[in-house]
């Protein structure tokens, strides 16, 4: 099993919006792909942005690539994305899962 790691951050001011973005849109294009398993999204807030982690497990790198097409290694952006995040990750980091 592969664990796939996002970060992002927006203003404190669009952390509801985004936060809304995220339960509608991404957590289904996860589910409907072959070899996703499941996942964890996480946020914090400051006084001034809102921090996501997003982890995603998988039961290999090709069902990583089901999602996001041969560059496994950069990060799935959407045009919202660009509206509300701030310092959009251009890359994410995979971690092998070796006990839970």
């Amino acid at each position: 099993m592969i664990t796939r790691v996002w970060e992002g951050k927006t203003r404190i001011e669009h952390s509801e919006t985004y936060t809304k973005i995220i339960e509608k849109r991404d957590i289904s294009d996860y589910k409907k792909t072959d070899g996703f398993i499941k996942l964890s999204f996480l946020k914090r807030s400051d006084y001034e942005f809102t921090y996501f982690k997003l982890l995603t497990y998988w039961t290999d790198l090709n069902a990583i690539k089901n999602f996001t097409g041969p560059n496994f290694k950069q990060a799935v952006s959407y045009k919202e994305d660009q509206q509300y995040l701030v310092d959009f990750p251009g890359n994410v980091i995979h971690y092998d899962v070796f006990a839970e």
